[in-house]
């Protein structure tokens, strides 16, 4: 049986239709699968660099947070300074006071000869020498001189040694010293000073928490109460 021709261009155009038919659902397929690849590309890039922003910007705050922190310590401490130099500046002011008001046990001769005394005495017992020049003001100068001879007889009864105390009437403390003396031994290699500001710094020194706690109340910071 032979097929004439319009049978076999029917058949071809079949055949090619078949054929391209085909081949566009394999484009369709291609595109598809190319579409979900570029689609779950994209979705990985973009939780990547979404992932990298969110990081960025979490240091970010961070930083933010951390220079904040730094910045309220430092004001704090800023703070406290001022605190501290101000009740440092108001114990200045009231020892200042002090030393003005040292001048007022001076006045008084008998209360004034027994502080020289005193200052004396322990000047000798610190020094232990044979040979002690005394300084002082030089208005001071003959009530030194009775008080001397008192402390350097307490001396003696008390060590059984005896030494040779003399006043230097050459050079005298300075006119604005509050009072009290100097103790000088070996040519003035040794030298201890209880002048009435001396003894007064070396009481506020050792008193100063007690000071403070008096002007200012309990120091809740404070560690050790010793």
């Amino acid at each position: 049986m032979s097929i004439n021709d319009a049978e076999v261009k029917k058949q071809i155009e079949h055949m090619m239709a078949f054929i391209e038919q085909e081949a566009k659902e394999k484009v369709d397929e291609i595109d598809a699968k190319a579409e979900e690849e570029f689609n779950i590309e994209k979705g990985r890039l973009v939780q990547q660099e979404r992932l990298k922003i969110m990081n960025f910007f979490e240091k970010k705050e961070k930083q933010v947070e951390l220079q904040k922190k730094i910045q309220r310590s430092n004001q704090l401490n800023q703070s406290r300074l001022k605190t501290l130099k101000a009740m440092d500046d108001h114990i200045k002011g009231i020892l200042d006071e002090a030393v003005q008001q040292l001048g007022r046990v001076t006045q008084d001769n008998s209360r004034y000869e027994q502080v020289l005394k005193g200052l004396i005495t322990q000047g000798l017992f610190q020094l232990l020498e044979a040979s002690v020049t005394i300084r002082c003001r030089q208005q001071d100068l003959n009530v030194v001189k009775k008080a001397k001879e008192v402390a350097v007889e307490e001396y003696k009864k008390a060590t059984k040694k005896t030494t040779e105390v003399t006043v230097d009437e050459q050079s005298f403390l300075p006119s604005d010293c509050a009072g009290g003396v100097e103790l000088l031994a070996k040519q003035g290699r040794i030298k201890v000073v209880n002048t009435l500001e001396s003894r007064l710094e070396m009481m506020s020194r050792q008193m100063m928490p007690e000071i403070r706690e008096t002007l200012f109340g309990v120091n809740t910071r404070r560690v050790f109460t010793d």
